[in-house]
């Protein structure tokens, strides 16, 4: 980062912080203690009202707020902005109902005629391909606001011909393979779940008071909510390295990949009414998958197959 660009993003940080020290500068922005000095200095320049506290909770106070300048991105910054951009086009249901089309003229409409020119040659180098949203997700905006407001929401989940009236913590959202998830935690049944955004027909919050601790959970954390049943099957199945590729670009929280000396292995639980879903999944993998246990999990890939050719 150079210099004026490091000092306009400095004065940003102290201006939210007030009190600062030399580490706190030099973590943020990866410089070193002389070049934290150096800054500081240039920083007071610049008329940033800065003093120093001395003593075992010392370090940099700010009088005052200062007027920071308004916030210019450099034309690399512009296009990592316009690339991310790209993946809205796919979906059909945003958060907050955002479009794509309404922030793409918005922020085409704030770039300079020569950033606009390049966007519009780069369109022609660079290709996004993305997967189709599939099914529409009416109430991905009281899904959010309930992760990030730590609510409880009462929702009407419609799976296959029936629907049931759940009681949820939803802890976040995420898109793929064209599905919108909800990862949450099931008041009634006392256990995480991963509910698919398009079947729950309705969302409303509730009084119910949220479990602490819920709030703090990360979209990856998450998976540590979840556990087997006392009926949960164990599976194992040994893949290679485009196995293991595949795995992670698809897996679930119920498997993990584990390295046994030179070997690769999927190694996980499923319900017995999740047999054909386990079949579907491990089918995917093709030859770059064996699986190891359980004998019945062996047979029903070898049915499924034989299905596919049999044209059933």
């Amino acid at each position: 980062m150079k210099k004026p660009e490091r000092i306009n993003q400095m004065l940003r940080f102290i201006n939210q912080k007030q009190h600062f020290t030399l580490q706190d500068l030099m973590h943020e922005f990866q410089i070193s203690k002389r070049t934290a000095l150096r800054d500081i200095a240039a920083l007071e320049e610049v008329g940033a009202p800065i003093y120093a506290e001395y003593g075992r909770y010392g370090g940099y106070r700010l009088l005052n707020q200062i007027q920071v300048p308004p916030i210019s991105f450099n034309s690399q910054e512009v296009f990592a902005l316009y690339f991310a951009m790209q993946a809205l086009q796919s979906f059909s249901n945003l958060p907050f109902q955002v479009s794509f089309r309404s922030i793409h003229e918005k922020f085409l409409n704030e770039l300079s005629d020569n950033q606009r020119q390049e966007i519009e040659r780069m369109q022609n180098r660079v290709a996004f391909r993305h997967t189709e949203q599939i099914a529409d997700s009416a109430h991905l905006e009281p899904l959010l606001t309930a992760s990030v407001k730590n609510k409880v929401l009462k929702v009407d989940y419609q799976k296959t011909s029936q629907t049931s009236t759940r009681t949820i913590q939803p802890i976040s959202i995420y898109s793929m393979k064209g599905y919108w998830y909800c990862q949450a935690y099931d008041i009634c049944k006392k256990a995480y779940r991963v509910f698919r955004c398009d079947r729950i027909t309705s969302a409303e919050i509730t009084e119910i008071q949220p479990l602490a601790g819920l709030n703090e959970m990360t979209m990856k954390s998450a998976h540590s909510l979840w556990k087997p049943s006392e009926n949960a099957v164990q599976f194992k199945c040994l893949v290679d390295r485009k196995g293991a590729e595949l795995f992670l670009q698809e897996h679930y929280p119920s498997m993990k990949l584990v390295h046994e000396k030179e070997n690769m292995y999927i190694v996980g639980t499923y319900e017995p009414k999740e047999l054909d879903f386990i079949i579907k999944y491990l089918a995917g993998f093709g030859k770059s998958m064996k699986i190891i246990e359980p004998v019945i999990l062996k047979e029903k890939l070898r049915k499924y197959y034989k299905d596919l050719l049999n044209g059933i």
